[in-house]
């Protein structure tokens, strides 16, 4: 029988008669009813619920709507003509639903101020992340001050087989890239210098170019991207695996095993690398300039020598240490900075890549005003 409710106003005080199937297959019929109801009756209106044949979840939760949950909490106590099965449902319901709360809706931000407040974020983070760099930078000049007079303490094999690795391992990415560079600087130069028959001054462009600054750039940008990422997973991959940690229970210093022979390695590599890359661009240029100039390899190394002075040379040469000091330290914090996982250690590599090529880009430019400014 379909359920039903109905409010008898004959007897005093008023009763509210629930009968019949309270289910869901009834449910519309019985949401009907019970809207019809709402604020006809009040606490001290008698419910009968002597006559209800079945209860579901769905015909629960209606009653629960109409009676309120601490009517129904006492019902199930004092009907005794229901069934404990339906009474217990009752009680399940009513439970539940005294103890659901409308999650709330979160205010909707400003624009304005959601991105003034993510700029915030980001320069505080950007001061931290140098706060952290400059400490680094100071714990490795205390390593290398300290171990500098200590000679039983040099590590020649692991700086050695970073050498390799860095720098041998890379010369042939570095010439290929510089040489390539370096013909098509000249191949630009000579194309805009003909227009106005200078193109003799291709020579002139290549050569102050790489010598000052392309041929250190492009170098210490390729290591940001080749050594930096690769010392953060190394030390990135040992601090995941507690190796470092180890390190330190047996009494020794990751700095000194680590950090070190990183960074060291990487301040003989770079130059190195630097000066392959220089020879290798104005190679490149000279090829441009007797392919397509008409210029004899004698007379491109005759206004090499009587147009460009060494200054250029060192002014970019000089650069090389910083570069490659800034970039290990970043790759080796980065790495110290991995908090475990996988995903920490892909995040970090990039970090560490998008940092090193950043304060390479930055110090270089630096460095270019105040050799301009110096007049060198």
């Amino acid at each position: 029988m379909a359920g039903n409710a109905q409010l008898d106003t004959s007897s005093n005080p008023a009763r509210l008669l629930i009968s019949g199937d309270w289910t869901l297959a009834h449910y519309t019929r019985l949401k009907q009813q019970t809207e019809q109801l709402v604020g006809q009756y009040d606490d001290q209106t008698a419910i009968d619920l002597d006559d209800v044949s079945s209860i579901d979840t769905a015909g629960a939760s209606l009653l629960v709507e109409l009676l309120g949950a601490e009517r129904v909490s006492q019902l199930t106590k004092t009907a005794q003509k229901l069934p404990a099965a339906d009474r217990a449902l009752l009680q399940t319901v009513y439970s539940s639903m005294r103890d659901f709360c409308v999650p709330v809706k979160t205010a909707e931000q400003n624009i304005g101020i959601l991105l003034l407040s993510r700029i915030g974020s980001s320069v505080y983070k950007l001061w931290q992340d140098t706060l952290q760099l400059l400490g680094f930078i100071g714990l490795i000049l205390q390593t290398l001050v300290r171990n500098l007079f200590r000679p039983k303490q040099w590590r020649i094999t692991p700086v050695v087989a970073h050498i390799e690795q860095i720098g041998l391992n890379a010369a042939p990415i570095v010439v290929l890239l510089t040489f390539m560079v370096g013909a098509v600087v000249a191949f630009l130069g000579a194309t805009v210098l003909a227009n106005f028959g200078a193109g003799i001054f291709t020579v002139d462009l290549v050569a102050f170019s790489f010598l000052r600054e392309f041929g250190v750039l492009l170098t210490a940008i390729l290591l940001a991207g080749r050594t930096a990422s690769a010392f953060t997973a190394q030390i990135g991959s040992m601090k995941a695996n507690e190796e470092i940690d180890a390190i330190r229970t047996l009494g020794l210093d990751p700095m000194d095993l680590l950090v070190l022979p990183r960074v060291l390695a990487l301040l003989i590599a770079l130059p190195l690398l630097t000066f392959l890359a220089m020879m290798a661009g104005i190679l490149g240029g000279a090829v441009v300039c007797v392919v397509s100039l008409g210029i004899s390899p004698d007379m491109f190394i005759s206004l090499l020598h009587s147009d460009i002075g060494v200054q250029h040379f060192l002014v970019g040469m000089v650069k090389a240490p910083f570069f490659a000091f800034l970039i290990a330290a970043v790759g080796c914090l980065e790495g110290f900075k991995v908090s475990g996982s996988a995903e920490s250690v892909g995040a970090h590599t990039t970090s560490s890549v998008v940092q090193s090529i950043f304060i390479v880009i930055v110090l270089d430019a630096v460095a270019a005003l105040f050799f301009m400014e110096m007049g060198w």
